[in-house]
């Protein structure tokens, strides 16, 4: 007797870690969200544009700022060898939508217009630890324009970030599109007689800090060092206090108006001509922003945007939620960014050897749909299908006309598929489902040409809430003629 096989154990239906699944209500309301947004980015005159999930490892570059290792952040693989044509390429799944418009504004350069404009909405893979809120597969909403070095494009891009924002939902005095530019910065450093290396990316973490340890707190940073709330003693950068004085004049720069910020930017970057330059350039942002009515309640001049100056070369921007919600301690604290862009160089520059401008943003899709959530703007129970019951098995062609008709009217619905023998497990399903109504047809029904409709959503209401006198006056199932199925489910519906 041949021994048995050991028996292969089953795979475990699990989500793989760092992964999600998303169901019904999360993808009507994401897409719902993504096309008001791309409706605004078409009026704004961005072409759409759909590029591979795959590129080359040598298209993509290098992929995260603070990775050094090949491939690390990646999800990549290498091609099989082709004989006698040496290794295969790598591979790697998009970690961002940038890096492909990079490729493509590259290879397409001779078809494409110049400046280019378009907008991308799809998900990205970065191979990366997991934890809570940090996904290894998320969504990024993205708008360029590559091939322009005017500011107008900048202005524009904050302009529809604006837009973009109150066609979800988010109503004026609800967000603030908050404008820097890392020009300035470079003046401040340059003020501060702080040359570039480590000591300059030094003091750019440090001015990261100012929200959360003040003016002193960044002050001594900059300087000799300090203890944290634990009691640890963290090192300064080592700057002298006069060389500190340009870098709080500019972190304390915000007026009270763009024309008041303006000023103290101007004061704060001194004689450097790269921090007139791009103070220059805010002051353009701000007039055109206030022509295309856009003004001070919707985007403001922040010298607090510091975050991505390392990566940016000229404007940046971020769009912050201003209004509260309650954290998981019940606590009230305001919602924070949702979208970040700027201008950026070299890009396809590593392709063509040519600088190109270019500047974009990128929404936060999963960050944006929990805010409208937050707002009680999305997150209701979606109403399913109507149910067209099954009483007759033999009589499914009419079931299926039934249904047909209430689809040509445009109504959502579907017959029960199940097994019909006990049609309470039919209303379970329909209850499921969160069906509005559910049709019913029985042999006797059919043969007097009529169906009974039943209101599910008023049946449940008059369960939970209403008197027997109630329930008895207003009946959640009504019989009408079988010609008039589509306009009675209408008049629920409606």
């Amino acid at each position: 007797m041949a021994k048995s096989q050991k028996k292969q154990p089953r795979p475990k239906a699990e989500t793989p870690k760092g992964f999600r699944d998303y169901f019904g209500a999360d993808v009507t309301e994401r897409k719902a969200m993504l096309d008001r947004i791309a409706e605004i980015y078409h009026r704004h005159g961005f072409d759409p544009l759909e590029t591979s999930a795959v590129e080359t490892v040598e298209a993509l570059g290098k992929f995260l700022p603070d990775v050094d290792r090949p491939n690390a952040g990646v999800f990549a693989w290498q091609e099989e060898a082709v004989p006698g044509g040496g290794s295969g390429d790598w591979l790697a799944l998009r970690y961002d939508l940038t890096a492909p418009l990079a490729r493509v504004a590259a290879q397409f350069r001779n078809d494409l217009p110049s400046p280019y404009r378009r907008y991308a909405m799809g998900p990205v893979w970065r191979n990366e630890k997991p934890g809570p809120g940090r996904f290894r597969q998320f969504y990024q909403c993205d708008a360029d324009t590559v091939g322009s070095a005017s500011v107008a494009a900048d202005a524009e891009i904050c302009a529809m970030l604006a837009d973009a924002l109150e066609a979800v939902g988010i109503n004026r005095g609800d967000y603030i599109v908050r404008i820097n530019n890392r020009k300035v910065l470079n003046g401040v450093l340059e003020a501060a007689q702080v040359e570039g290396g480590d000591k300059a990316d030094d003091v750019l973490r440090t001015i990261d800090k100012f929200d959360k340890v003040g003016r002193d707190g960044v002050l001594a940073l900059l300087t000799t060092g300090r203890k944290d709330a634990s009691g640890a003693e963290i090192e300064g950068v080592g700057l002298r206090p006069d060389q500190a004085e340009p870098v709080l004049a500019f972190l304390t720069s915000k007026g009270a108006s763009n024309a008041e910020t303006l000023v103290n930017l101007r004061s704060a970057v001194g004689d450097s001509a790269i921090g007139a330059e791009g103070v220059d350039e805010l002051a353009q942002i701000a007039a055109m922003l206030d022509a295309m009515g856009v003004g001070g309640d919707r985007a403001i001049i922040d010298p607090s945007v510091v975050r991505g100056l390392g990566y940016y070369t000229g404007p940046v921007f971020e769009a912050e939620l201003t209004f509260e919600i309650l954290d998981e301690k019940g606590r009230k604290r305001q919602f924070g960014s949702v979208a970040g862009g700027g201008r950026y160089d070299g890009l396809v520059e590593r392709f063509t050897g040519q600088k190109v401008p270019a500047t974009g943003v990128s929404i936060g899709v999963d960050r944006l749909l929990a805010a409208l959530r937050a707002k009680g703007l999305a997150g209701e129970a979606q109403i399913g299908p109507v149910v067209v019951t099954v009483m007759d098995r033999d009589r499914m062609p009419d079931y299926q006309a039934m249904v047909a008709e209430l689809r040509n009217a445009g109504i959502r619905a579907e017959v029960y598929l199940g097994n019909p023998k006990n049609f309470g497990n039919q209303l379970k399903y329909a209850d499921k489902r969160r069906a509005p109504v559910a049709v019913i047809q029985g042999g006797d029904e059919a043969e007097r040409g009529v169906v009974q409709i039943k209101d599910l959503v008023l049946g449940a209401r008059i369960a939970a809430e209403a008197s027997l006198e109630e329930w008895k006056a207003q009946p959640a199932q009504t019989e009408v003629a079988r010609s008039e199925l589509v306009a009675e489910v209408r008049r629920i519906l409606g």
